[in-house]
């Protein structure tokens, strides 16, 4: 025991320290990438077709379809897509699409899978209708302004870019568990989405937003190459990089609806997640903790509390953390 009391300031001052660089790290990339967000444009605008998903009427889907109909953008096409034709999205679909006559728009009801991954099935049923060699594949349960398309689109004018994907931020709808859940995304995932391109990582791809010309996937083996795939998008950045075509992050933040309809399916969703970034990179997984700086710097109070007098540097270290930690959540 006097061995144990004899280190546990040490110890706690390693937590501290580990959370407070965590936590000001992640500050920084996410100040980072706001001040270095530009606005990107392009005078070509080529048509576009915009794949869009649908499985049930999720919360707000009308809303959320109709923001793709109002793109400030000169031609672009919607293909809307379900394997169930008693599916309740399509009322809603045929809802919006009776308010923009004018709007190219397709409607794909086909059963037909294609691998275990039934959003990639519903796609690759719904590419047979895409008219346009720009492809914006877009879920269902986002949510756009009328600049979206052209921003999104713009970096493809670049024959060395193969993908364009968005960071999206998490509006949750009343519950408490989907407010539990939003904070997950943004402010966990998405300022670590930030810190690994503040280190160079250039791999990101996000299922919310994914851009890609039609020749760039049939380079890849088309849409069947990522059938089985449960992190298709994750999996469609590494086909993309693998010809040597780079990932780009578009200043373009998508806002997607979150809804978990009890704790129980928090949970689930969360340990999916964790059991995701598991098998994609086991040993980032296995460092995963030193990303919960919070909890960490509170671990590392305990251990600096067997000392009659908590260090104020301890202290210093952990309000360094908390503050960080408000300053990302407020900047949401």
């Amino acid at each position: 025991m006097p061995f144990i009391h004899q280190f546990s300031p040490i110890v706690g001052l390693c937590f501290l320290s580990v959370a407070g660089a965590y936590a000001m790290l992640t500050l920084v990339a996410v100040l980072h990438w706001e001040m270095r967000r530009t606005a990107s444009g392009s005078r070509r605008r080529p048509p576009v077709t915009i794949l869009k998903p649908l499985c049930g009427e999720e919360p707000d889907l009308y809303e959320h379809l109709r923001s793709f109909c109002r793109q400030d953008y000169p031609q672009f096409q919607i293909v809307f897509g379900v394997q169930d034709p008693d599916d309740p999205a399509l009322a809603v679909v045929n809802r919006v699409v009776s308010e923009f006559p004018s709007l190219s728009v397709d409607i794909v009801v086909s059963p037909k899978q294609h691998g275990d991954n039934f959003k990639i099935s519903n796609l690759i049923n719904m590419m047979s209708r895409a008219a346009h060699d720009v492809l914006v594949i877009a879920d269902s349960d986002t949510w756009v302004g009328p600049d979206y398309l052209a921003t999104v689109t713009a970096p493809l004018q670049d024959p060395k870019v193969g993908l364009v994907t968005c960071l999206y931020c998490d509006v949750p709808t009343p519950k408490i568990s989907s407010r539990l859940g939003a904070m997950y995304i943004n402010e966990w995932y998405m300022p670590q989405v930030l810190l690994a391109k503040l280190f160079g990582f250039q791999g990101y791809a996000s299922g919310q937003t994914m851009c890609v010309r039609r020749d760039t996937l049939q380079a890849i083996g088309g849409l069947h190459a990522i059938a089985n795939d449960l992190a298709d998008d994750y999996r469609l950045g590494e086909l993309v990089r693998g010809l040597g075509l780079k990932i780009v992050l578009s200043h373009y933040v998508v806002k997607a609806q979150h809804d978990e309809s009890n704790f129980g399916s928090l949970v689930h969703h969360e340990l999916r997640w964790m059991h995701t970034i598991r098998v994609l990179r086991p040993n980032s997984f296995r460092l995963l903790f030193l990303s919960f700086s919070l909890p960490l710097a509170g671990i590392g109070l305990l251990f600096a509390a067997t000392e009659p007098a908590i260090p104020p540097v301890m202290w210093a270290l952990f309000a360094a953390t908390a503050g960080a930690r408000l300053i990302v959540h407020f900047r949401q």
